[in-house]
């Protein structure tokens, strides 16, 4: 059995597109393949009682402000010249999460995740605007109508819960959140305990 990595992945998430880049050259030099499961981080918080971080510490004095300059340090270590906060976050990113589902059923997920991280992280793309996503997708190698309608199904929809529900169970309260075999890594700090597990599977 080939090594791999799991990563629970939501658009919405800065932190996805930050970790997403660096866990590509891990998986690289360990010769592991990562494993996309699309989950709703709106439902996680939901089933945690979890909040975004911004949220969450809203009311600790300099928690919030430490942490950006962690970001920015994140940001300045690996290149991230490109990066920009999307004007839109946070964002309701169920719609764009049912796609990524779409896209792993046509075994095009990190092909998917190749094309839209950009665009929302780096272009500001609204994924709230239906004919903005749609005008993206048209512009890509994806078919817009098929994703649209595919989005639609009730097995796109259930399995996208089921995932988010799975995640929850193992222990998942946020994104990113990795599992190597039966252990989980949370956060884009932990890239590196990340690889150690890759090496010694």
């Amino acid at each position: 059995m080939p090594r791999a990595v799991e990563f629970l992945f939501d658009f919405v998430s800065p932190n996805a597109y930050l970790a997403y880049y660096p866990l590509k050259d891990i998986a690289a030099r360990c010769g592991a393949e990562i494993n996309i499961t699309p989950v709703f981080l709106g439902g996680m918080h939901k089933l945690t009682g979890n909040a975004p971080p911004f949220i969450r510490d809203a009311g600790v004095k300099g928690k919030n402000a430490y942490a950006m300059l962690e970001m920015e340090r994140f940001i300045a270590r690996h290149g991230f010249d490109k990066f920009r906060m999307n004007p839109h976050f946070p964002f309701n990113s169920i719609q764009v999460q049912r796609m990524l589902v779409a896209a792993e059923d046509m075994g095009r997920a990190l092909e998917f995740i190749d094309f839209l991280l950009p665009q929302i992280w780096e272009q500001g793309a609204d994924m709230t605007d239906p004919d903005a996503v749609t005008a993206l997708l048209a512009a890509s190698e994806f078919n817009a109508q098929e994703l649209s309608e595919k989005i639609q199904s009730p097995e796109v929809k259930q399995r996208l819960a089921d995932n988010t529900a799975g995640a929850v169970e193992r222990g998942a309260f946020g994104i990113p959140t990795f599992f190597v075999g039966g252990e989980m890594y949370f956060g884009k700090d932990r890239l590196a305990q990340v690889e150690d597990a890759l090496d010694a599977s």
